[in-house]
């Protein structure tokens, strides 16, 4: 019996551990996206790309990779916007309207992303996003609630070295981890 082929955009590879060998467990033949023009800095970009490359050959799974970096388009897009939930659903459109376009022209059988297994998403946004463009394309959307395996993933992330990050990826995540240290510094040079 043949599997059905899953397209898994990735947004960097420890996110992406669990989400795999799930989709794997329930014998669907995964195929990877790489798409990710919201990270910043380049080096960070950088860095999850070839950290990516990386669990291509330890899961063996094959990757699209979609090397696009505008910097300047992205900004565009987003400013005035900086509202959390008005930006990251414009950054969850970008990112599914490409996947959902590689995944009908690639003939996948589905389609998902491995931003579901995030504690810190809106699921219930990036699943409003999805089953829209799914919906405009006439591609099937697989839905996984894949934090069920946070920890999980985790762990196996650790396990196998690989560049763990501490913000989502894009300039306005970067300076939210930051606030409390932006506070800190203000109280220090009234």
């Amino acid at each position: 019996m043949e599997k059905a082929k899953v397209l898994l955009h990735i947004c960097c590879a420890p996110c992406a551990c669990y989400p795999i060998e799930k989709l794997k467990e329930e014998n669907f033949e995964v195929f990877g996206l790489w798409y990710n023009p919201n990270i910043h800095p380049f080096t960070e970009y950088k860095k999850r790309l070839e950290e990516v490359k990386k669990l291509e050959s330890i899961y063996n799974i094959k990757v699209i990779y979609i090397i696009e970096y505008p910097l300047e388009t992205w900004i565009q897009d987003k400013v005035f916007r900086e509202n959390r939930k008005i930006r990251c659903k414009l950054c969850y459109f970008d990112r599914f309207k490409r996947t959902v376009s590689v995944c009908k022209g690639g003939r996948f059988d589905f389609w998902t992303s491995t931003l579901f297994y995030s504690k810190f998403q809106n699921h219930k946004l990036m699943k409003e996003v999805a089953l829209s463009l799914s919906e405009s394309y006439k591609v099937k959307f697989l839905y996984k609630d894949f934090r069920e395996g946070w920890k999980e993933g985790i762990e196996k992330s650790k396990a196998l070295g690989l560049y763990r990050q501490n913000y989502c990826g894009c300039i306005y995540s970067e300076k939210e981890r930051y606030e409390n240290e932006i506070k800190k510094l203000k109280e220090l040079y009234k």
